[in-house]
């Protein structure tokens, strides 16, 4: 078994690139949970009425990166 805990950062991250492109292949054994395709409707409808609120992706990571322990 490999020892992550030796990989850097940027290497975890890599594999964590190439582990999400490998599942991301395969969508008939994984398919999008139920869950999912309501929130995606949801989403749709606060757009439809216009009850949905936007950030830039730039306060969306600050948000993010506040949040964090």
């Amino acid at each position: 078994m490999l020892n992550i805990e030796n990989l850097t950062r940027t290497e975890k991250l890599q594999m964590m690139e190439v582990l999400w492109d490998d599942l991301a292949r395969d969508s008939v054994t994984l398919p999008s949970p139920e869950w999912h395709a309501q929130a995606l409707k949801d989403a749709e409808r606060a757009i439809a009425e216009n009850q949905a609120h936007f950030v830039s992706w730039d306060a969306a990571k600050k948000t993010l990166r506040d949040s964090a322990p």
